[in-house]
């Protein structure tokens, strides 16, 4: 008399298979010399779901899954498919709702139409999809992709050949992100993805060249251009950077010179200190009230704040009003 077999397979997180096995140990699902290339699994894989049999770990590559329904109804998770393989697989119009598919693998599959309100694809490969009109709102990649820590830990071993060629793999994926968030007015996301796009692209550009140190600056000045607040925050330390020059090497007020001296009282010197940040606010909006002025070589650095203000406060309106006008 025969004896049904469990399939051997166990998932990372020790999760077994209790799904019969076939001869070599493996049930249909976890066996990967069964080609499923364009066999249409949608039934059989709905039923398997709902019968509350383990998903990890399914080797679904090429298979035909449109229209599938893997929305878990009447609970607050949804389906884990975590280290599934959907490698070309074909998911239009697949209603995917609370999915959580990490550490998988959706390279080059079809997922056009399909809606991933809130799935979970934390470390997963996201290399080529067909998004088509897929609904992405509140779906979770996770703070960086899986090509972007590949890159990543590359980058820290010097193999930059492996870095670059994931890096540029990296850009690609967040490239089609923000084309699709922009399309279906989901700016919030497309500014993030936006970001992440341009910073992979950074990191192609040799270290210390004159791109990526451009690339870095308009970074950490604007996010660029999506972060309205790191401006705000430039302007306020280059104004107290400038304070600071007016302050030690002294600026002129009604003939006298303001600054700090030691032969001056505490109390002297600190309201010189605040009306060397005055003047460095007035400068810095090119206000120029006249009241105060620069002597020496403080008119060096007032031509050079007036011209970085000017330049900042343009550069502020116009990204306030794009982040405003979404």
């Amino acid at each position: 008399m025969s004896v049904n077999r469990t399939c051997s397979y166990i998932s990372p997180e020790g999760i077994p298979c209790q799904e019969n096995a076939e001869s070599n140990g493996q049930c249909f699902w976890h066996d990967p010399s069964i080609d499923k290339h364009g066999l249409s699994l949608k039934d059989r894989l709905e039923q398997l779901a709902r019968s509350g049999a383990s998903l990890h770990g399914l080797l679904l590559k090429d298979a035909n899954l449109e229209d599938v329904n893997l929305v878990k109804l009447g609970s607050d998770t949804g389906f884990d498919l975590s280290y599934s393989d959907f490698y070309h697989a074909r998911l239009k119009g697949a209603h995917l709702f609370n999915l959580k598919l990490e550490n998988g693998s959706l390279m080059k599959a079809d997922l056009s139409e399909a809606n991933l309100h809130l799935c979970s694809f934390d470390d997963t490969n996201l290399l080529g999809i067909r998004w088509g009109h897929a609904r992405i709102d509140g779906m979770i990649i996770g703070k960086e992709i899986l090509q972007e820590n590949k890159a990543l830990t590359a980058d820290k071993q010097n193999d930059q050949t492996t870095a670059i060629d994931n890096f540029e793999q990296a850009e690609e994926i967040y490239r089609d992100l923000r084309k699709l968030s922009e399309t279906q007015g989901l700016f919030e996301m497309s500014g993030y993805f936006l970001g992440k796009e341009l910073t992979m692209r950074r990191h192609q550009f040799p270290l210390y060249s004159s791109r990526r140190l451009l690339s870095k600056f308009i970074d950490l000045f604007c996010g660029y251009g999506e972060r309205p607040l790191n401006v705000i925050l430039f302007s306020l330390l280059f104004i107290f950077i400038c304070a600071l020059f007016y302050f030690f090497l002294g600026v002129s007020a009604n003939n006298e010179v303001v600054g700090f001296s030691v032969d001056l009282s505490f109390t002297t010197n600190v309201q010189h200190f605040f009306n060397s940040i005055y003047y460095s606010v007035v400068t810095f909006t090119t206000l120029g009230y006249g009241d105060i002025t620069p002597v020496g070589p403080t008119r060096i650095v007032a031509a050079l704040e007036a011209f970085i203000g000017s330049f900042t406060l343009a550069l502020f309106v116009v990204v306030f009003v794009k982040k405003m006008t979404r």
